[in-house]
């Protein structure tokens, strides 16, 4: 039985079927353990090896969970979970990350930081050692990624997704990550950086990894997966500006065209024209609509952390305000488009002036779907079950 207070350090090593390189591995972590002079364990996740693995970290001095869930992220929090350390460095066992040269994560995290991530990429210093990483990755996944990271969540990480780091527990925890795939990476990158935490970066040197059989890492599902959620987690790149700006641009010039044309050098914008606008203008507002569901349902499940200003704004936007708006603007629109029947009615339901009734028609309709929207989308707000959190 282990003393939990004497363990300092846990080293932690997500496992599936690395009976090649996982007697290296653990080697290196023992000298690494011996040369810091830290009293720790090396704790090997297995995630469902078939081939010795379990068996080969016993006989090694290793400790062993089994995390029957699979993915990545499963493995990993299981194993994080089990770790009797106050600090955790975690990294792949395929023998690409040297084990035996920790110094410099275990002195960051003595220190005082949260987080410290392991920097592959030779701009922060790292070195990537011929053969050890895919061009695709190397020169277009990992630089793109971490530099949308960086945009998206102004985070000053360099290498997003090394899977070299270290962090303590304490901090793990308040992270509160829920991925499971290989996201679980970008969350926790992501979930540190909003909850203002304490990060560092350390240059390491990638190896090729020892195996003879393909990585478990596919490079352009898991390289959406990870885009995807990092697009997800912050809505407002994705929804939020892209729709202010056509709906902001739909709405100025259907506001114009609503009351004549426009003529712009040779080129004349009529009601042809407004029926675009019009069609920007929902477009827009619906994006839009689309980031405050994701924001408000990214805090309200633990994904974001609290926004004390969303929060403000949300107890001001009642769902009753919102149906309220919603039925006044379909109202708007109903009235419009019953002043457009008069007009037919009154020629005997016969030949209109296409242009001149379009004027009217088109802003009716674009009124009452916008009055729909507000109306359902607020009962949507509502089933978010924001009500409860924001009392």
């Amino acid at each position: 039985m282990v003393n939990l207070e004497q363990i300092q350090l846990t080293i932690l090593m997500p496992c599936l079927n690395e009976a090649q390189t996982l007697t290296a591995c653990i080697h290196k972590a023992h000298l690494s353990l011996r040369e810091l002079g830290c009293s720790g364990e090396i704790l090997i996740a297995d995630n469902g090896s078939t081939d010795g693995s379990p068996d080969i970290a016993l006989n090694f001095g290793a400790r062993v969970v089994t995390v029957k869930e699979k993915g990545y992220g499963h493995a990993l929090r299981g194993g994080i979970e089990a770790a009797l350390g106050r600090w955790i460095i975690m990294g792949d066992a395929d023998d690409s990350y040297d084990f035996s040269k920790l110094g410099n994560f275990l002195r960051n995290l003595q220190s005082g930081d949260d987080l410290v991530m392991g920097c592959r990429m030779p701009r922060g210093g790292g070195c990537i050692l011929p053969g050890s990483m895919p061009w695709k990755h190397r020169w277009i996944g990992n630089p793109a990624l971490s530099l949308i990271g960086r945009l998206f969540f102004r985070s000053k990480v360099t290498d997003f997704h090394c899977g070299l780091r270290g962090f303590r527990k304490e901090a793990y925890m308040k992270m509160d990550l829920k991925t499971t795939g290989m996201e679980f990476a970008s969350e926790m990158v992501i979930k540190a950086t909003l909850k203002g935490m304490k990060i560092s970066e350390v240059p390491i040197t990638l190896h090729r990894d020892g195996r003879n059989r393909p990585p478990h890492l596919r490079s352009w599902r898991d390289g959406w997966r990870h885009l995807r959620f990092m697009m997800l987690f912050c809505p407002r790149w994705l929804f939020l500006f892209p729709g202010t700006i056509i709906g902001t641009i739909g709405g100025l010039f259907f506001t114009l065209l609503a009351f004549k044309p426009i003529t712009l050098g040779a080129v004349r914008m009529d009601t042809n024209s407004m029926l675009v606008a019009a069609m920007m203008l929902m477009v827009g507002f619906q994006l839009v609509y689309t980031a405050v569901f994701l924001r408000i349902y990214g805090f309200t499940q633990g994904f974001l952390p609290d926004q004390p200003h969303l929060r403000s704004l949300l107890r001001m936007v009642t769902l009753e305000k919102g149906v309220l708006t919603g039925l006044l603007v379909g109202l708007a629109g109903t009235f419009l488009l019953f002043s457009a029947f008069l007009k037919w009615m009154h020629v005997d339901f016969g030949t209109l002036d296409t242009v001149s009734i379009a004027r009217g028609v088109i802003p009716a309709v674009t009124l009452v779907a916008l009055g729909t929207q507000i109306v359902f989308g607020s009962f949507f707000l509502s089933s978010l079950g924001i009500n409860r959190p924001l009392n």
